[in-house]
């Protein structure tokens, strides 16, 4: 996240950057965690968003790479978000293809792009393609990309090149979160 927030400060967006408590714990030391309940990340999130929203008093977007994105993605229309974005969605756990975690995604009415590997673990092309998804919805996807966005070497792509690619579907998407990208 600090290579995309870097990129995007590079193309004019203003970045803000959060840990959860877990992720927190295990930069200090602690080793790997299992991530929090969803109920503490969601609290973060609102907290976090409540916090910015003292201090921002124009458009403001939220959202995250694959958790964080999709906890991001369960408040957005709660927190009146300006605009959703998603890199690497985790539509379903790894491997867990009957799993789907998308029913929120079909009725989410903020403007929202998730940035997606092709094939994606937690959600190729294919797969998602069969999910009912809102209009809201804009999907950018990203050649050879797996959940971090990095491509398979025999593509010829680099994943400098697909974070770059990222970095200016988002930029385009803020500008006018309404439109496709």
């Amino acid at each position: 996240m600090a290579s995309m927030a870097e990129r995007l400060a590079a193309r004019g967006i203003a970045v803000v950057r959060f840990e959860f408590p877990y992720m927190a714990v295990r930069r200090q030391g602690a080793g790997r965690r299992p991530p929090d309940p969803q109920i503490r990340l969601l609290d973060c999130w609102r907290e976090t968003h409540g916090l910015l929203r003292e201090r921002i008093s124009g458009p403001l977007a939220i959202g995250g790479k694959s958790m964080g994105g999709r906890m991001a993605s369960l408040l957005a229309d709660e927190l009146e978000a300006d605009a959703l974005v998603c890199l690497g969605y985790p539509f379903h756990p790894a491997g867990k293809m009957d799993r789907p975690r998308t029913a929120h995604l079909a009725e989410i009415a903020t403007p929202t792009l998730i940035v997606q590997g092709e094939r994606d673990a937690m959600g190729n092309r294919a797969t998602v393609m069969g999910y009912p998804l809102s209009a809201a919805i804009r999907l950018h996807w990203l050649a050879a990309a797996d959940h971090d966005l990095k491509p398979l070497k025999a593509s010829g792509m680099t994943h400098e090149r697909h974070l770059d690619a990222a970095a200016d579907a988002v930029a385009g998407f803020l500008q006018f979160p309404g439109r496709d990208c």
